[in-house]
């Protein structure tokens, strides 16, 4: 098992960590991304044209977030509120948000505000699978109520997980909302293996094939 000792960085590593830091799960996302922005890169640069047009501001909105082992790192998402409500203090998005532009909102929605992240994959900052990495701010509100919190940096953050194709993907208002998606990245770590990430690809990318979803959630 991992933990971190004392709230520290300090991890202890047996087991399923370490096999999810594997050469071959690398490999996987190496691959894996390259290919993604190969047969992508039309629909960044479009995407990239679009955000220019529809508000004033830089294309890529950068934010600290932590990675493995809890070490910083910078993310990088397609930029979808305004220019002045990006600077702001963090507060979670939510429904009808106002800070949220047009096109910002199908950005969201359809989750292509993510893409940008392939290029932090390749960098070997996240995974193709693997615990969403959320802002440090709400990262150091949770770490405070719910125990083994932090045990989900014992491996790389990917750009989707267990917990998104489970059910838990969106704001967490609550710390239960927050606690059912921590216990889904920890059972993501404490059973990975390589089938398990293509098949969480698959149901990210495909969502409505409900086959994939209920095989990755155990379902009868």
């Amino acid at each position: 098992m991992t933990e971190f000792i004392d709230d520290t960085t300090t991890l202890v590593v047996a087991g399923r960590p370490a096999a999810v830091r594997s050469w071959l799960k690398r490999a996987f996302d190496v691959v894996g991304a390259s290919a993604g922005l190969l047969l992508l890169s039309p629909l960044l640069v479009l995407v990239a044209v679009l955000i220019r047009i529809d508000s004033p501001g830089p294309v890529l909105f950068p934010q600290e977030r932590y990675g493995l082992g809890a070490r910083t790192f910078r993310i990088y998402k397609f930029r979808t509120m305004t220019a002045s409500a990006s600077r702001e203090a963090f507060r979670q998005a939510t429904v009808g948000d106002a800070r949220v532009t047009r096109l910002g909102d199908v950005l969201r929605r359809t989750s292509i505000d993510e893409l940008p992240q392939l290029f932090n994959v390749l960098a070997g900052d996240m995974s193709l699978i693997g615990p969403r990495p959320h802002p440090l701010a709400l990262d150091e509100h949770y770490r405070q109520l719910i125990p083994g919190y932090m045990n989900r940096y014992a491996v790389r953050p990917g750009m989707s997980g267990l917990a998104q194709v489970t059910g838990h993907r969106g704001p967490t208002p609550t710390t239960a909302s927050m606690a059912a998606r921590v216990a889904q990245d920890l059972r993501y770590i404490e059973t990975w293996s390589l089938w398990l990430d293509l098949r969480i690809l698959l149901a990210t990318v495909m969502p409505w094939w409900s086959l994939w979803k209920s095989e990755v959630r155990g379902d009868g």
